[in-house]
């Protein structure tokens, strides 16, 4: 599973999902469906862009947790 970390983001920089929007021209829609983790899919460009808002690497915004094998 891939766990979409902008909600940490957000909280650690004070940030709102509006002006996430506003800063990386993101549709606040979709920035508030990665916020709620119910994207689907996400555009590279998106990443790039709030990698720069937030000057971090991918692997904080991203992260990647092993299903747990039954």
């Amino acid at each position: 599973m891939i766990k979409i970390k902008l909600s940490d983001l957000l909280g650690k920089n004070k940030m709102t999902q509006k002006a996430l929007s506003d800063i990386t021209g993101i549709r606040p829609a979709t920035v508030s469906k990665m916020y709620y983790e119910e994207i689907k899919r996400i555009d590279v460009k998106h990443l790039d862009n709030i990698c720069k808002a937030f000057n971090c690497e991918i692997s904080e915004l991203l992260e990647y947790i092993p299903d747990e094998k039954k």
